[in-house]
C-alpha cells in the first residue's frame, strides 16, 4: 500500500496527519500551560479542541462517503476503517489535553510551588509515543508500529507511582487534597494519552499488514 489510487484517499490521509499534528501541539501547549500557570495558553488549548473535533467528523463523513460510492478493495477498506479508529483516538488525545488545562486552571491560585514530580517526564514520553505512532503511519513503518506498545509500560508505571506519592505528600507535607486530586487527574490524562498513542500504533499494523495485534503476546503492556 505504498500509494493510494484515488485523490480522496490521499486527502483522507492528509487529514489524519493534520489531526495528529494538532493533537501533538495541543498536548505540548497544555503541559506548558500547567507549568507556567498561563491562562492564555489554557484558553488556547480549549479553543483548539474544537478544530480537532471537526476533523474527526470530516474524516468519518469522508470514509462513509467513499465506501458508499467507490466499492473499495481490501487494502483500501482497511485504510478507511482504520482511519476512523485513528481519528477517534486522536480526538480523545485532544480531550485529555483539555483535562490537563482544566485541572491547571484549578491550580492557578495555588500559592505554593506545584509538586509536579515526574509529570514532565510523563509528558515527554507520551508525546514521543504519539509522534512515533504518527511517523509509523506516515512512513508505513510496520516494525516501529509493532514496537511502540511495549514503551507504554513506562508511562503506566510512573502514573501508578504518582498515586502513592501524592497521597504521601498530603499526609506528610501538607499538600492540600484538592491540589493532589488535580495533579493525579493530570497524571491519569497523560497515561491515557500514552494509551491512545499505543492504539494508533496497533491500528497502523492492521492497516498495512492486516494483522490485529491488540491482544497478542507481542504487545502485552503489563
Amino acid at each position: 500500500m505504498k500509494r493510494f489510487f484515488h485523490n480522496e484517499l490521499e486527502d483522507l490521509r492528509g487529514r489524519i496527519l493534520l489531526m495528529g499534528e494538532r493533537a501533538l501541539d495541543q498536548v505540548g501547549l497544555a503541559f506548558s500551560a500547567l507549568e507556567e500557570r498561563d491562562v492564555t495558553k489554557i484558553e488556547a488549548v480549549l479553543k483548539q479542541d474544537d478544530r480537532i473535533d471537526e476533523l474527526e467528523m470530516e474524516i468519518d463523513n469522508e470514509v462513509i462517503r467513499y465506501i458508499s460510492l467507490r466499492a473499495p478493495v481490501a487494502t483500501e477498506l482497511r485504510l478507511l476503517t482504520t482511519s476512523m479508529k485513528v481519528a477517534h483516538d486522536l480526538e480523545r488525545v485532544g480531550d485529555e489535553a483539555c483535562t490537563i488545562v482544566k485541572r491547571a486552571r484549578d491550580l492557578i491560585e495555588e500559592e505554593r510551588s506545584l509538586p509536579l514530580l515526574e509529570l514532565a517526564r510523563m509528558n515527554r514520553l507520551a508525546m514521543r509515543l504519539l509522534r512515533d505512532a504518527m511517523d509509523a503511519f506516515l512512513n508505513e513503518d510496520f516494525a516501529k508500529a509493532t514496537e511502540l506498545p511495549r514503551h507504554d509500560k513506562e508511562i503506566d508505571d510512573i502514573n501508578r507511582g504518582h498515586f502513592r506519592d501524592y497521597q504521601r505528600l498530603v499526609q506528610e507535607d501538607g499538600l492540600s487534597v484538592e491540589t493532589a486530586f488535580s495533579l493525579v487527574f493530570i497524571s491519569k490524562a497523560l497515561e491515557r494519552i500514552g494509551d491512545h498513542a499505543t492504539n494508533l500504533a496497533e491500528a497502523v499494523v492492521f492497516m498495512y499488514r492486516g494483522e490485529d495485534i491488540r491482544h497478542s503476546d507481542l504487545t502485552k503492556r503489563t
